[in-house]
């Protein structure tokens, strides 16, 4: 067993990760699905800690947290804890790996959620693609298989074939889950010594089988899938052209990573680009292009790019200039100064790395040590010194029509396939590449267009901290107060690195007055980007990189990476900004894009849908997909011109900066954006009385409300019951966080784990707008009905779970979130974040996590009590109920994804009904809304949550 030892006095989280060289390649051919369903089962309970819930109740009153993944060769298993009860969680972590139960009774129930995880996945393009990829790949190859599973090839076949599943996963385990393809990583604040005593503690007793790591020299596309080109039909209105070519393993090759190099070349997006062709040509949005791991043994290089309504039609041509920027790399042959550029990049980013968090580095250290030596593990993916052309010129050489492989994607093939994928359902058609297309592929020409990228000037050179404050204040204070801009500042004195964040929030009101100019903002900013795209892609290189969206507000745009050349390009931002101009070609293709992403809405997954909804009933204003889809035909190219105007002739601005900067940085900072947009558009500032804050719809007091709508591209059903408290302070946000903490892992082991109602199970806490709330999400291949009384039933059910909680396991709950409250920002955006989000809400409790964690430890198990009766179990006075529910209407396309006995569920929800009538009573009825619109009109709204600090009027506006 390969083990990493990480000791850090500092953390506030312990974290382990388990990382065993076996994946989906390793199902039994008649056993798809088994790798996945053994990672499923391992937390179901183990010989020492039998109780199914066992190990996640104890991270989750520990302020703890679990997940796992299972690849096609590898499956990776990762927690974290209170540092405190970091022994006691790797115990139970390690018996997974030494004595799993596998009970008849969870096997059978957690094949229940295999399937609803595989389920969700069936009208997904991305998943279905991927399966397609391997079902057309040499079928007597490991890599063609099924990997997800499902109830058919996990318990309806085997039983068919004389198996029994819990007996295969027993087997499955016994044979592969050896400790010398094991990898584990673990970090704590412990000392080396301690750490390596508790591993052997734990770990010593796994037997080592002495299993051989699998390999697979041969690719799972060999002569006969080559030259192949595949003609898809998408679930979403999507457009994509996808080349494949195998090439050898290139792991052993990481100190000189050929495959980096050359898709830092092809996928280039800067001038000169194969993309600025593309692009120019009005053929192609997006590339990306590079190495793809396949598995030990082989490995695949990849060129995709999404398509234009043109695009689709110049497959064949976009195919040519692809080939022609291949043979201008061969012709110019490997160059050294891009892998050292490249290189001297790498370097750069791993010595100002931002610390990871606990559990994200364990994950990532597991899985490197199955691949990389022991010293190198921190640094393989960064550090590579071996200059080695041949290896360029070798992958190079694999890049030939005859070692390719196509795949088209579009609605334009609908109704015009002869195949279907077995688990998928996926339409498509194989056919051979035409012979003139591989002739003019040998000898495609050169394009003077394309070019190789020139050197990076964005590349920082001063990593110099800047001079620190005399005051040095722990939170952003207020710097500037003017009618057009308020300044936001804050030196970082905690991760002292090279880097900064300028945050920007426009806010200009007309931006959402109505879908139309929702619409407008959308496409502007669109076009913006795209125009700025081959600008910004080396400062993206080079660590430094900005967004700009629309808001319901405005606009928000944000720069952030090494300080040393942020000005230049916000100066470049914003005078390309005063100075737009719309390019009619982009126009119509980022237009129709927008259409497509609006009508793609449909085929998102249920639970996405009830979101959605929820959220349209309970804010303000939020206009829906449709009403933004009949707006879109009234947008033309004259009123996006005079609308870019009118957004920048008035508006007011505010702006936090936070990072490696001073005082006079800042406010320098400030100057720029205002020298610019007062000088170049003239730009005023609105009056205050326009500045309003979007608010919430109040519920009434002891009221349910319920809103059905149909999804007809899923076959799940979604809903999501929405249990409105009240505005934000103190007091309610430790009362519904406390109570959330209380319920989180009862919830997830009730409806999921035991009802297995559905894969996407999930209880949590929703706050927007200055208002909070509880809510509950579960897609199922139950009705919303049924599941709305089993979340109900769970609910009553928090009474007397509450009224028998001892005082030490109370006590351990609110530990629990104490910790988690009082868990430091691992990473510089994430302090960002926490600063920006308080500005923008308008709350300003910037200390809010010591503030809240203070408070609660003044609670008590009769203030949960009283909070539950209060808002949340049925007779409560103050309860306000949202259920949305989407009810699916989606055919059943036939493919094996499950085999249900319809009779043997409805027998079952009888029963768990039958015995909810006996101690659940009879809760409000719900009033259907039926017309959201009129719905709303009736409602009053809440007010703003009130401010931790007043922030003065501007003396300029103050008597106006």
């Amino acid at each position: 067993m390969k083990v990493m030892l990480i000791s850090d006095e500092e953390t506030d989280k312990s974290a382990a990760a388990m990382d065993v060289h076996i994946g989906t390649m390793s199902d039994p051919e008649n056993l798809p699905g088994l790798a996945h369903f053994c990672e499923h089962m391992l937390f179901l309970g183990t010989e020492k800690y039998p109780e199914e819930n066992e190990y996640s109740k104890f991270l989750s009153e520990h302020g703890g947290s679990s997940n796992a993944f299972t690849s096609a060769e590898h499956t990776n298993y990762y927690f974290d804890v209170a540092p405190e009860h970091f022994k006691g969680a790797l115990d139970r972590f390690s018996q997974f790996f030494r004595c799993p139960l596998f009970t008849a009774s969870a096997t059978d129930r957690e094949v229940n959620a295999v399937n609803s995880e595989n389920d969700k996945n069936l009208a997904n393009d991305v998943w279905r693609l991927h399966q397609l990829e391997r079902s057309t790949s040499d079928s007597n190859h490991p890599y063609s298989r099924f990997g997800t599973g499902n109830k058919f090839t996990l318990q309806t076949r085997p039983k068919e074939l004389g198996l029994d599943p819990r007996e295969e996963l027993l087997k499955f385990h016994k044979k592969y889950y050896s400790s010398n393809i094991m990898g584990v990583s673990v970090l704590g604040k412990e000392s080396l010594d301690e750490l390596h005593s508790m591993v052997l503690e734990y770990f010593s007793e796994v037997e080592n089988k002495n299993v051989s790591v699998p390999e697979w020299p041969v690719s799972p596309y060999g002569v006969s899938q080559l030259k192949k080109s595949l003609l898809v039909v998408p679930v979403k209105d999507v457009r994509n052209l996808f080349l494949l070519w195998p090439i050898p393993d290139l792991h052993k090759y990481y100190k000189s990573f050929p495959g980096h190099y050359l898709g830092h070349l092809i996928g280039h997006e800067g001038q000169g680009s194969l993309l600025s062709e593309l692009k120019d040509r009005g053929w192609v949005n997006q590339l990306v292009s590079g190495q793809k791991g396949g598995a030990k043994g082989f490995d695949f290089f990849y060129l995709n790019v999404d398509l234009t309504e043109d695009g689709i039609e110049h497959v064949d041509d976009i195919i040519i200039l692809m080939y022609q920027y291949i043979a201008l790399t061969k012709q110019q042959g490997p160059q050294e100064w891009i892998f050292r550029e490249c290189q001297d990049l790498s370097k750069m980013h791993f010595r100002f790395k931002d610390k990871d968090m606990p559990r994200q580095c364990v994950l990532s250290v597991a899985g490197c040590l199955q691949e990389y030596p022991l010293g190198e593990v921190l640094s393989c993916y960064y550090l590579y010194d071996e200059w080695k052309p041949d290896l360029i010129d070798m992958l190079l050489s694999k890049l030939t029509p005859e070692n390719m492989r196509i795949g088209v994607v579009g609605k334009k093939f609908e109704g015009k396939t002869d195949q279907k994928e077995n688990w998928y359902g996926t339409d498509y058609t194989i056919e051979n590449i035409s012979e003139d297309l591989l002739n003019k592929l040998e000898n495609p020409g050169f394009n003077e267009n394309l070019k190789s990228p020139n050197r990076n000037e964005f590349i920082p050179t001063d990593f110099e901290l800047k001079t620190r404050d005399l005051e040095n204040s722990k939170f952003p204070k207020l710097v500037k107060n003017t009618p057009l801009t308020r300044l936001w500042y804050q030196q970082d004195n905690e991760f002292l690195l090279p880097k900064s964040f300028i945050n920007v929030d426009f806010y200009i009101p007309i931006t959402y007055v109505d879908p139309l100019h929702s619409n407008l903002m959308t496409l502007f900013t669109k076009l913006f980007n795209d125009s700025l795209n081959e600008y910004t892609y080396d400062a993206e290189l080079a660590g430094l990189s900005y967004s700009l969206v629309g808001t319901m507000c405005g606009m928000f745009l944000k720069i952030k990476g090494y300080s040393h050349k942020q000005p230049v390009l916000l100066g470049k931002i914003l005078e390309k900004l005063t100075s737009f101009e719309v390019d009619p070609k982009r126009y119509e293709i980022l237009k129709e894009e927008i259409y497509r992403s609006l009508i793609n809405f449909k085929a998102e997954e249920s639970y996405q849908h009830a979101m959605f909804y929820s959220e349209v009933i309970v804010q303000e204003q939020l206009w829906t997909k449709q009403e933004k889809l009949d707006a879109l035909q009234d947008v033309t190219i004259d009123k996006l011109r005079a609308f870019v105007l009118e957004i920048l002739s008035r508006m007011s601005i505010e702006c936090l900066v936070y990072g490696n900067e001073d005082l006079q940085s800042s406010q320098n900072t400030v100057d720029i954006i205002e020298n610019i947009i007062q000088t170049q558009s003239g730009t005023k500032a609105i009056c205050e009385s326009q500045k309003r804050s979007y608010r919430e719809i109040h519920l009434p007091d002891a009221s349910s409300f319920m809103y059905t709508t149909t999804n007809d591209v899923h076959k799940s059903c979604a809903l999501q019951i929405y249990y409105q408290t009240e505005l934000q302070n103190t007091q309610s946000n430790a009362l519904l966080e406390l109570f959330a903490q209380v319920i989180h892992e009862p919830c997830f082991d009730t409806l999921r784990t035991k009802q297995q109602l559905g894969y996407i199970v999930s209880s949590s806490l929703r706050r927007s707008n200055g208002v909070q709330g509880l809510r509950f999400i579960v897609q199922s291949h139950r009705k919303p009905d049924y599941v709305e009384k089993r979340v109900e039933a769970f609910l009553h059910s928090m009474e007397n779970y509450i009224e028998n909680m001892t005082e030490e396991d109370f006590n351990k709950h609110l530990t629990a979130l104490i910790t988690k409250k009082l868990e430091k920002p691992k990473k510089m955006n994430t302090q960002n974040q926490r600063h920006w989000g308080e500005i923008v809400c308008q709350q300003y409790n910037f200390d809010r996590e010591n503030i809240e964690a203070a408070h609660l430890k003044t609670l008590t198990k009769k203030d949960l009590m009283n909070f539950y009766k209060e808002w949340i179990c049925y007779s409560a006075p103050r309860r306000h109920k949202l259920s949305t529910h989407i009810v699916s209407t989606a055919e059943d396309d036939n493919t094996n994804d499950a085999v249900v006995d319809d009779g043997e569920e409805m027998e079952a929800e009888k029963e768990t009904l039958a015995e909810d009538s006996n101690s659940v009573p009879e809760f409000i009825k719900a009033e259907t809304i039926e017309d959201i619109s009129e719905f709303k009109k009736d409602m009053s709204l809440f007010p703003r949550a009130k401010p931790f600090m007043k922030i003065p009027v501007p003396a300029d506006t103050a008597n106006f």
